[in-house]
């Protein structure tokens, strides 16, 4: 399997083999034994490095909106985006290393659409709904992730806010296979139109893991080119977001 791929993040080109090092494919009864070559100490290492070695096209700091507006953002958005990352290295983990689809499927939800009875709420149903998202779902993490991009664009989408947004998409394709892949393995949604490559036939469950696995790798590498991206020319007040 190819785990290595490169990243334009609008200021600089990442190897992606900085991120990439941060995981390992998750194993588990019926998926294969297989690892990538570094290790999460030696991925921190080595993206320290990078970062404080780089030298940016543009030295200026990308918070377009003013410093204010940009801390309200941060404040409000980031902690969504870390208990995300959390989550995916290892509630999501431990549930694609032991195939556990139930629980791959639950971690990838979204909220049931509004109800009458939401509406009747004092907030609309926010609360209640947001308890019912997965923890790394679109609902939960990935809107945090898309709005804290935008705060870094004001009358114009700045390179840094297209770089971050381009991450998220991917984010949200893997979060789709996912939940799609669970679905099929729980016998709850057809294959259909030849999933993953996969073909027309239902997919064995040790070929469903593998491709999971996999988009848990791209995933994890969108969120850490994401993070990069977040990071860069951030206020030296605001503490910058972790890597997996």
């Amino acid at each position: 399997m190819k785990l290595l791929s490169k990243a334009s993040l609008g200021f600089l080109a990442v190897s992606m083999s900085c991120v990439v090092g941060a995981f390992q494919l998750p194993f588990g009864s019926d998926a294969p034994v297989q690892q990538v070559e570094s290790s999460r100490k030696d991925f921190i290492s080595t993206s320290a490095s990078v970062i404080a070695g780089a030298v940016l096209v543009h030295s200026q700091p990308a918070y377009a909106r003013g410093r204010a507006t940009l801390e309200q953002a941060y404040d409000r958005y980031t902690p969504r985006i870390i208990e995300g990352g959390k989550f995916y290295k290892g509630e999501l983990y431990g549930a694609i290393s032991k195939s556990n689809w139930k629980a791959i499927q639950a971690a990838t939800a979204e909220p049931p659409k509004k109800s009458k009875e939401d509406r009747a709420l004092q907030d609309g149903g926010v609360a209640k709904r947001a308890a019912l998202a997965g923890g790394f779902s679109n609902a939960r993490v990935l809107s945090a992730m898309d709005l804290y991009a935008g705060t870094f664009s004001d009358s114009s989408i700045t390179q840094k806010t297209k770089a971050m947004k381009a991450e998220v998409e991917t984010l949200r394709e893997v979060v789709d296979g996912m939940n799609k892949a669970a679905k099929i393995a729980l016998g709850e949604e057809s294959a259909g139109g030849g999933l993953f490559g996969i073909g027309s036939k239902k997919p064995s469950t040790s070929e469903l893991s593998k491709q999971v696995q996999e988009l848990y790798i791209k995933g994890g590498n969108a969120y850490n080119a994401y993070v990069f991206a977040a990071n860069e020319g951030l206020p030296v007040q605001l503490t910058k977001l972790p890597f997996l």
